[in-house]
C-alpha cells in the first residue's frame, strides 16, 4: 500500500536521470515517497515529474564539484525538511588497460566515481548524524575489492568507495544512521553506451583483448531489469537492521562469493612465509 503524504519518506539520489538511479527513483515513488532526483541533466525526468506532481523534485548536479554538491543536499533539506534514504549512484566506466590510461582519463574517471561519492557523504552525513536516523546507500559493484584486465581504474575507484563506505558505516552507527553498500552484477543501464570513456588502444594488448572478448560472450547472460534491482532496495530501505553490504544479482552473488574464496586459496599456500613476516 502506498504510504499518505504524512508518513512518507524522502529519497535523495544522485545519477537518477536512467539505469539503476532511474529505477530507484521510480520505485520509491511509486511506494508513496517523496524524492530529490539529481543528475547533470535531468530532463529525461519530465515525464515522472508529471506523474508524481509535489513529491518528485528533480536537481541538476555535478558531483565532482563540492560546493554544488553541498548546495544541493542543503535545498532537498530545505524543500522537504529531512531526508530518510540517500542512494549514492553516480558513477562512470572507464574501459581499458592500465598503461593506456591517460592523467586526465584517470582523474576524470575518479573525480565522479570516488570523490562524487566522497562529496555526498560529507553532505549527507551531518543532517542525518543530526535527525538521528537514516540510510546511506553506496552502489559500489559486484567482487568489489578486485581488479580485471580492461577494468582497472573502474575496479580501483569502486574498491576505494566502498572503504569509504565501511569507515563511514563505524562512524555514523553511534548516531543511529546505517549505511549498505550495494554490490549490483550486469544491468541494462545503459552505461556501456552512455557512461563509458575509453582508452586509446596500444596493439600489445590486442591479443588480451581478444580473450577477455571471447570469455564475455561465453558468460553472456542476458542484463537484468534494473526495476528487479529497485524492488529489492526498496524492501532493503525498510529494514530496521539492513546488512552493510548487499549483493544485487543471483549470477552476481555466486561469481562474488567464487571470487572471494579464489582469494583465500591463492593466499592459503604463502602462509608459513607470510607468517616469518612478523
Amino acid at each position: 500500500m502506498p504510504q499518505t503524504p504524512d508518513d512518507s519518506r524522502v529519497w535523495f539520489v544522485t545519477g537518477a536521470s536512467r539505469g539503476l538511479g532511474r529505477a530507484f527513483a521510480e520505485a520509491a515513488l511509486e511506494a508513496g515517497d517523496r524524492v530529490v532526483a539529481t543528475a547533470r541533466d535531468v530532463s529525461a525526468l519530465g515525464p515522472l515529474i508529471d506523474r508524481h506532481e509535489g513529491r518528485l523534485a528533480a536537481f541538476p548536479l555535478d558531483v565532482t564539484r563540492r560546493d554544488e554538491v553541498m548546495a544541493t543536499v542543503a535545498r532537498a533539506v530545505e524543500l522537504f525538511g529531512r531526508l530518510d534514504v540517500v542512494v549514492s549512484n553516480a558513477g562512470q566506466l572507464l574501459y581499458g588497460m592500465v598503461e593506456e590510461t591517460t592523467e586526465e582519463q584517470a582523474r576524470a574517471h575518479l573525480d565522479v566515481n570516488f570523490f562524487g561519492a566522497l562529496w555526498v557523504a560529507q553532505a549527507v552525513t551531518p543532517v542525518l548524524r543530526a535527525q538521528g536516523a537514516g540510510h546511506f546507500l553506496q552502489v559500489s559493484v559486484a567482487g568489489a575489492g578486485g581488479g580485471s584486465a580492461s577494468t582497472g581504474l573502474y575496479s580501483a575507484g569502486k574498491a576505494a568507495v566502498s572503504a569509504l563506505g565501511e569507515a563511514l558505516a563505524e562512524e555514523v552507527e553511534p548516531f543511529g544512521v546505517k549505511v549498505t553498500l550495494l554490490e549490483p552484477g550486469e544491468y541494462d543501464t545503459g552505461l556501456g553506451e552512455l557512461g563509458t570513456t575509453a582508452t586509446e588502444e596500444l596493439d600489445v594488448y590486442d591479443e588480451a583483448r581478444a580473450r577477455m572478448m571471447e570469455s564475455w560472450s561465453e558468460a553472456g547472460e542476458p542484463a537484468a531489469d534494473p526495476a528487479r534491482a529497485a524492488a529489492v532496495v526498496l524492501e532493503l530501505s525498510r529494514m530496521a537492521s539492513p546488512p552493510r553490504h548487499l549483493v544485487l544479482g543471483g549470477t552476481a552473488y555466486d561469481d562474488a562469493l567464487g571470487d572471494l574464496r579464489e582469494r583465500i586459496e591463492a593466499r592459503t599456500p604463502w602462509a608459513a612465509l607470510s607468517h616469518r613476516a612478523g
